[in-house]
């Protein structure tokens, strides 16, 4: 008999937890999407627009509900109510709605990132686009594996094969992302790849762990919006670092790929 302390029980139980979660931050969200006069505030006190509406806050008080009642414990690191501190060990680090700004014009490129950081590395990882039905997920508990849901389905996914930024799709959320030198080394990296795209958000990292993408890079990350794409991307046999090849899970500079030679090119033109 399994005890209720058996690693693997405890793993596929929080991993179940997580799946909860994006089921109740996204019916959350979608009360919201596309829905006439949406309300919206601005965080950014005069600066670059920063939108958060209602279903931002209600998505996350939705997630945060259910690891109340469930793990009290854990540490919570979320986009609109910050961090309460962890007693077990274990942080799930938020972002109710990644891509507000899609959100509000009405684009199905936003998602709910989820992410279970054990202190030494992201351990679950899940991007969840609730309003076409596409729930990309990953864990490293144990064993590194990666799944694509949709439509009740779901089956295995991994990262694909490219031998360096000559074969390889790169994307980024805006260039208005990268500021002075910044922006001359993403221009170098870009200048050698196959094909550029703009514009996806956090669906771009989804889209890498699905082995549809090579290679995201993206500046002035919070934790919350790489936390869950770079777990993501790991279990699915990806790569995930800062611009100089650190841990990049905190946020900051990004550079996330399938294969760690287009990685490595990238990089070499990014440190």
């Amino acid at each position: 008999m399994t005890s209720p302390t058996d690693p693997e029980t405890e793993a596929e139980a929080l991993l179940a937890l997580a799946h909860r979660m994006a089921d109740a931050a996204g019916a959350a969200a979608l009360r919201h999407f596309r829905s006439p006069g949406l309300a919206t505030d601005d965080k950014s006190d005069g600066a670059d627009f920063d939108p958060v509406t209602a279903g931002d806050r209600e998505a996350e008080a939705a997630m945060r509900a259910l690891l109340a009642e469930e793990r009290p414990d854990d540490g919570i690191l979320g986009e609109e109510e910050g961090r309460t501190e962890s007693r077990s060990g274990l942080t799930w680090v938020l972002d109710p709605i990644d891509g507000t700004r899609a959100f509000i014009a009405g684009l199905p490129t936003w998602g709910v990132l989820i992410a279970l950081d054990d202190g030494a590395s992201g351990r679950i990882g899940i991007v969840d686009q609730p309003h076409i039905g596409e729930r990309y997920a990953g864990t490293t508990l144990g064993g590194a594996r990666a799944s694509y849901r949709c439509r009740g389905e779901e089956r295995p996914m991994g990262v694909r094969a490219c031998a360096g930024l000559a074969d390889a799709m790169l994307f980024t959320t805006a260039p208005e992302l990268f500021e002075g030198g910044d922006r001359d080394k993403f221009e170098a990296v870009r200048a050698r790849a196959r094909l550029t795209r703009y514009g996806t958000d956090c669906y771009a990292y989804a889209l890498v762990a699905a082995g549809h993408v090579d290679l995201v890079i993206e500046s002035g990350l919070a934790a919350y919006d790489i936390a869950g794409p770079a777990a993501l991307i790991q279990a699915a046999g990806g790569v995930v670092t800062d611009w100089q090849g650190g841990d990049a899970r905190w946020g900051g500079r990004v550079v996330a790929a399938g294969d760690p030679r287009v990685h490595a090119e990238a990089l070499a033109l990014l440190a």
